[in-house]
């Protein structure tokens, strides 16, 4: 009958478990100098070698001829532990034995001395699944047990454990193991097999095992129906979408091309891949992305899909922290919503809508991964194609206009030397008086924009955002609610503006400021930044 290669290449000595040295040294050194604990407490991630250890365990302190710590393998006790057929070496599973009288039960029975072997061994697994009732049942045992009398506890939550166990056992921590090492452990189990597989699709196991090698066993597995096991072949058996097709579908993310990316999930979906699945490989891939952005020096370590450095470093170009942070959050809350919904391609189908177009949605995170991308629009040099704008009025107006310029600035230059130096009351008089409201406002906006700091900037010059009219003597300011109106609600700020109206309308100027749509429409939005660019970068 076939076996499953987690179960038939289980490590049967201390020597063959790979990745955990730090602790298989540690329980050889023991077991050779007989300095053994009466209480185990072995911690780790699933598939991590916490139970293969504990057999190891029990096996070595009954082997009659013990090799260098490890079990022989070869004596009645070391062949009777394996075979199951030694009944002081008791395997429990903590999950379906964890009431009080099941531990009551374990307490009486371990009292008696083995009958087959030197020590009566109780291997635990799962152990923070015990009731609180059977885990004080279980103290005064394991705080003074028979001489005879060995406890080996695993777990995958530490914290579930109470601290009065933990004080009374030797705990050691299995980590995670290496993709490198794992990747070397898969092909040496390939070659002893018969198995065709690449060293890519090693790595590739490796990675989606997450550490743990009875998941890379498991998935290998599952992989070697095929005649050659490839990176292709990997994604085909574990139903996921494959590198090229995750870097076009962030790409058309990247393009803002909602229609390709719909397209693409959907010759997806038609092949069988999972809308979860391919949402939590794109939220894998943007995660290596955001690392590579944060920690570009990093090692590969951080990484944990199998793109190339290039790419990933090509992607964290395009995109700000921001708006990998916001897509992150987008994605994790898409999956967590589809455990409960009926219908879970349509909410995969609105995250793609939602990832193409960040103006769909009005939260904080949105909104500063838009100021984010504008910031790095105008960082990057973009409004330096402004030039290519002025060619088509230059050579009209260009000849006309600087005359009567130079004609009218000797009779400006002489008001100021009329006055102080260190009155500034003519710089704003250039600008026309306001005989529209909403002329005012735009003086406001083009007189402010160069003092404010870069997000103040794009606030006050968007008109969907917020938009001042003047009635009377007071000027209205509609912020639009939320975020806009937070950053706009500021005493010095509204001070400065009204100072600011005052001098361009010559006369006191009050502000109020509301929490309300602005009226304004966002056709107008390229024009009123537009004032804003030619002013930053001509200084």
């Amino acid at each position: 009958m076939y076996q499953a290669l987690y179960r038939k290449w289980r490590p049967q000595t201390f020597d063959e478990v790979i990745g955990q040295q730090h602790i298989t040294e540690t329980l050889k050194n023991q077991v050779k100098t007989g300095r053994l604990s009466h209480a185990y407490l072995f911690i780790g991630t699933r598939g991590t070698g916490k139970t293969t250890c504990a057999r190891i365990l029990a096996r070595a302190v009954n082997c009659e001829h013990p090799v260098d710590g490890n079990p022989c393998g070869k004596c009645p006790a070391c062949r009777g532990i394996l075979e199951g057929s030694v009944m002081d070496v008791v395997e429990l599973d903590a999950a379906s034995n964890n009431g009080v009288d099941n531990v009551r039960a374990l307490r009486e029975e371990a009292v008696f001395s083995p009958a087959a072997v030197r020590k009566r061994v109780y291997i635990v697994d799962e152990v923070h699944m015990l009731s609180a009732s059977a885990f004080n049942a279980l103290l005064k045992i394991l705080e003074e047990p028979p001489e005879h009398l060995m406890f080996i506890l695993a777990t995958t939550e530490l914290n579930k454990v109470p601290a009065t166990v933990l004080s009374r056992c030797q705990r050691h921590s299995f980590k995670r193991i290496d993709v490198p090492e794992i990747a070397e452990y898969l092909e040496y189990i390939a070659s002893k097999e018969g198995f065709s597989l690449t060293h890519e699709a090693a790595e590739l196991i490796a990675r989606l095992a997450e550490g743990g090698v009875r998941d890379a066993l498991s998935l290998l597995d599952q992989c070697s129906a095929r005649d050659r096991i490839d990176v292709e072949a990997v994604y085909t058996a574990m139903g996921l979408a494959g590198k090229r097709r995750l870097a076009e579908l962030l790409e058309k993310i990247l393009a803002h091309d909602a229609a390709g990316a719909l397209q693409l999930f959907s010759e997806l979906w038609m092949d069988g891949k999972d809308p979860g699945t391919l949402l939590s490989e794109l939220a894998q891939l943007l995660r290596d992305v955001l690392m590579l952005h944060v920690a570009p020096k990093g090692s590969r370590n951080l990484l944990s899909s199998g793109f190339e450095t290039e790419v990933l470093r090509s992607f964290a170009n395009r995109m700000t922290r921001e708006e990998l942070l916001c897509a992150l959050d987008k994605l994790q809350n898409t999956q967590s919503a589809m455990r409960t919904v009926n219908n879970p391609r349509m909410n995969a189908e609105l995250c793609l809508v939602s990832l193409c177009d960040n103006t769909l949605a009005d939260s904080t995170a949105e909104l500063r991964a838009r100021l984010s991308r504008v910031e790095k629009t105008l960082e990057s040099g973009v409004p330096a194609q402004a030039p290519a704008e002025q060619p088509v009025p230059t050579p009209a107006k260009a000849p006309a206009e600087p005359e009567p310029v130079r004609e009218s600035a000797p009779p400006r230059e002489e008001a100021p030397r009329e006055e102080p130096k260190r009155d500034e009351a003519p710089a704003p008089r250039p600008a026309e008086p306001a005989d529209e409201p909403e002329d005012l406002w735009r003086a406001v906006q083009k007189r402010l924009a160069p003092r404010l700091n870069m997000e103040m900037r794009m606030i006050i010059t968007n008109p969907d955002m917020v938009f001042g009219t003047l009635r009377g003597d007071v000027l209205q300011i509609d912020a639009a609610p939320g975020y806009a109106y937070m950053r706009f609600n500021k005493p010095e700020l509204l001070q400065l503006i009204g100072e600011t109206a005052g001098a361009i309308h010559g006369s006191a100027i009050r502000v109020q400021l509301a929490e309300n749509k602005p009226r304004q429409g966002s056709g107008r939005s390229l024009d009123e930044l537009r004032p804003f660019k030619e002013v930053h970068f001509v200084e």
